[in-house]
């Protein structure tokens, strides 16, 4: 494994096009041809326009180039965004030779404010002659999609099938307004096996089940999450079509493992985290209530500050699982903070608090609660993020909250 590992197929370059005040703010990836793709969006009811425009591109099952700009989120622009991000597709598929509805595009940062097209028109020659197929571009384009990111988020592993090993390699960005559904921020994941479009979407779709969509930094949805799986089929071999075919469950596990090292990455780099916190919920009615459960704690301010001062506050664990909507009997929760039992049967069990200081100062820190409903097999951590987690549990990645939170984005559009 390598971070930037490139994929056969592809070329990357990233620039800076005047869309930030520094740093790269715009990325160019570009196949050979046309090759099958899939992508998953955003849920929310307020949808940017470059979301809506690389739906209707992506329907049929094939893109060539996804252009990504940062610093500029094209979100609640009216007509004039939708206008922008065609043009913006239309720009791409000149330099490149493709046609327009061949490109997809993704756009992040601030909302509500007009896409400096010009700026983007006038950068894409220049965009489009750096384009190489080497580790160094593709490590420009995972830093060009950056914003409020305080490293860059990329993973690469391989599988092999009939003698051939294949490459799946994942960029992502994601920070802050973190709370995706069927979707992430903005990602990117490439692969040169020979996958179809149906092959494409299935992995695609599985894969963020359990990994993108089991992350919260705040609990506020983008508008422009975007995610795309993109096949270029270059390192040959015979087409992994259905999951009855050889090799499609290896392709499935690379492209998990892809998705979950970048889903924990997003969480331990959230706005302002000084951890990455793992919340697993067992013994709940079903994975469902497992899951809702595991969100509102999360998602509790409380008991993200708490995990900040490193206090293994179990009282607020407990008051957000009772708010949560999900039914269970309160005499049989139990809670665990960093492996230390502080709650049996719903009441407080004695615990060394000094220990207990030591644990929660830790980079990454769990909280186990357990509902009492159903009998759930012991959970290992590190383990528990599985594409097939255990009936009746849910994991949910998140990270403290902090001073820092605040004051970025307090000061985001500054």
């Amino acid at each position: 494994m390598t971070l930037c590992r490139p994929v056969k197929g592809f070329k990357y370059s990233a620039l800076h096009a005047g869309l930030k005040k520094q740093n790269l703010d715009l990325a160019l990836i570009v196949a050979e041809k046309p090759v099958p793709t899939a992508a998953v969006f955003t849920t929310s009811q307020v949808v940017a326009a470059p979301v809506m425009v690389s739906r209707e591109h992506v329907s049929d099952g094939y893109a060539q180039a996804l252009i990504i700009n940062a610093g500029n989120a094209n979100a609640c622009t009216g007509k004039q965004g939708i206008y922008d991000a065609r043009a913006m597709c239309e720009a791409v598929a000149r330099e490149v030779d493709c046609q327009e509805g061949e490109v997809l595009c993704a756009s992040t940062g601030v909302i509500g404010v007009s896409l400096p097209l010009e700026k983007i028109e006038n950068a894409l020659p220049e965009l489009a002659s750096k384009l190489e197929p080497s580790a160094e571009n593709l490590e420009l384009v995972a830093q060009a999609i950056m914003t409020t990111d305080t490293k860059m988020k990329c993973y690469s592993t391989t599988f092999e099938n009939d003698g051939i090993t294949y490459t799946m390699m994942g960029i992502a960005k994601g920070s802050g307004m973190i709370a995706p559904n069927m979707a992430t921020m903005i990602g990117v994941i490439l692969t040169d096996a020979p996958l179809t479009p149906s092959a494409c979407d299935a992995l695609l779709r599985k894969s963020v089940r359990n990994t993108f969509n089991a992350v919260t930094v705040d609990g506020d949805t983008s508008t422009n999450d975007t995610l795309v799986l993109m096949a270029s089929g270059a390192a040959g071999g015979v087409a992994l079509e259905t999951p009855m075919s050889t090799g499609f469950v290896q392709a499935e596990e690379a492209c998990f493992e892809v998705c979950k090292h970048l889903a924990e990455e997003i969480a331990s780099d959230g706005e302002g985290a000084t951890k990455m916190i793992d919340v697993v919920v067992t013994g709940a009615q079903t994975s469902a209530d497992a899951k809702k459960v595991a969100r509102t704690i999360a998602e509790s301010p409380l008991v993200k500050t708490a995990l900040f001062g490193n206090d293994a506050n179990w009282g607020r664990v407990a008051g957000a699982a009772g708010r949560s909507g999900v039914a269970f009997d309160q005499n049989r929760l139990s809670v665990t903070f960093a492996g230390i039992l502080v709650c049996k049967n719903g009441c407080a069990v004695c615990f060394d608090e000094d220990v207990a200081l030591v644990a929660l100062k830790q980079p990454r820190v769990s909280i186990h609660v357990d509902l009492g409903r159903t009998q759930t097999p012991d959970i290992d951590f590190k383990s528990a993020f599985t594409a097939q987690p255990h009936e009746g549990s849910a994991h949910i990645m998140t990270c403290d909250l902090t001073y820092d939170y605040v004051r970025i984005n307090g000061e985001y559009r500054s």
